[in-house]
């Protein structure tokens, strides 16, 4: 299958179709690869080494409450940095955003613990996460336009799932480097400086990053933007004055997606080590062979979007989202390995499958003097209602009702999102 030709997109923006899709995907990879190492040494580390030890499980909690801090950042980072896109350039906006998101990370490889400043290891913590937040509430827009705006007509879907396909393989490098270090140290050396290493060499993707995006130029529908004079003077406020029902629609559209996220990623790791007995290493290899389904069901998923149209494949796979939160406690419950492996096969690909087009999906309603601001809060404001508070809300129905009730969880997010793609239809198609 052939991406486009080298020379299909050189006249509009003097970029190669490699070198676009190349940007855009390099950069979530990053940004996603930072996200995850976090994600996972939120239940593994932090609880042990940043927090008072009492009480495992108020630890666990508050480590995955900076873990929220994030998406409630990401709103902010999608306003500020959509304000410099939608006026500046979708180029250098990307460039700032992966430096915030880049040096934040790399940052939280070189704190103290609890056991050396107290109280301000946490907060010190708290704050690198919110770097991390506002970074990727910049970043995910840009690529995402960055791929769009510079695809011929009929591809906007395959386009636009190349920055979708660094969530997988962001999450397949976190997770590789952690199984890397369990096997080469023992707990006591991970714990005291091991679990360092991923944020620290962190810095090293963020420089190829900015290698391969400082070599790009701005998109065709950005530059036509200039030309025209389209852009506004306050994207912002643009987007709530005018595109407020777009806005609204986008966020419900986006909750699904959230929810199974980071029930599949977080969630499942803390519920599969803490409650069925499983090792860290044996969880995250049964969650890397979940995450090959997440990888190959993306680009099915933008396939079909454009054969089809992006409201059809939506509502199709919002719909198996229902159906799975009903099998999630007899797979995952049952302890056993191939019911938990069947729970994260289907699970990462019903993820692949919402979120190989949702990118396009949440860009399509917004015109392009607004769109990276609108694109970026509709998925971050997705992020606060639909993945912040996941894990956390997650752990605590488990505990407190039963298995059962996360699947309930993920059934509600899926009926959201049904509703919102009933309603989408001027915009999304």
């Amino acid at each position: 299958m052939t991406i486009a030709t080298e020379t299909s997109l050189a006249p509009a923006g003097g970029n190669s179709a490699r070198r676009v899709l190349a940007a855009s995907m390099i950069g979530t990879t990053i940004e996603f690869f930072d996200f995850y190492i976090y994600a996972t040494a939120a239940v593994i580390v932090f609880p042990h080494l940043f927090f008072p030890a009492a009480d495992a499980n108020s630890a666990l909690l508050s480590s995955l409450a900076t873990f929220a801090i994030a998406f409630l950042a990401r709103p902010i980072g999608a306003a500020f940095f959509g304000h410099f896109g939608d006026k500046v350039g979708r180029k250098a906006t990307l460039v700032a955003a992966l430096l915030t998101m880049g040096i934040s990370t790399v940052l939280i490889g070189v704190l103290p613990t609890y056991e050396q400043i107290g109280i301000f290891a946490p907060l010190l913590l708290a704050l690198c996460r919110l770097g991390q937040g506002l970074g990727l509430g910049g970043e995910w827009g840009g690529a995402v336009l960055l791929a769009t705006e510079n695809a011929p007509e009929g591809k906007r879907a395959w386009y636009g799932m190349f920055p979708q396909l660094g969530a997988p393989v962001g999450f397949f490098l976190a997770t590789t480097i952690f199984l890397v270090l369990a096997h080469f140290l023992g707990d006591d050396a991970f714990m005291s400086w091991g679990w360092r290493v991923p944020f620290l060499a962190s810095a090293f993707l963020v420089i190829l990053g900015l290698f391969i995006r400082l070599k790009i130029t701005e998109t065709p529908e950005f530059a036509k933007a200039i030309e025209k004079a389209e852009r506004v003077e306050v994207p912002f406020v643009d987007v709530f004055r005018r595109h407020k029902l777009s806005l609204v629609l986008g966020t419900m559209a986006a909750l699904a997606t959230f929810v199974l996220f980071y029930i599949m990623t977080v969630f499942s790791l803390s519920y599969g080590t803490r409650t069925l007995g499983y090792s860290r290493e044996e969880f995250l290899i049964l969650q890397m062979v979940g995450v090959v389904f997440f990888g190959l069901l993306i680009p099915v998923a933008a396939i079909l979007a454009d054969r089809y149209g992006m409201r059809r494949v939506m509502i199709g796979v919002s719909i198996g989202i229902a159906l799975f939160g009903l099998v999630l406690a007899p797979l995952l419950g049952s302890g056993n390995v191939w019911g938990v492996l069947g729970f994260l096969c289907i699970g990462f690909a019903l993820m692949g499958m919402t979120y190989g087009p949702l990118g396009t999906a949440l860009a399509a309603p917004f015109p392009t003097a607004v769109r990276y601001t609108g694109a970026s809060l509709t998925f971050n404001l997705g992020g606060i209602f639909g993945a912040s508070f996941a894990p956390y809300i997650a752990a605590w129905l488990a505990d407190t009702y039963g298995l059962h009730t996360v699947g309930y969880y993920i059934i509600i997010a899926a009926v959201v999102t049904l509703v919102a793609f009933g309603f989408i239809r001027q915009t999304a198609e």
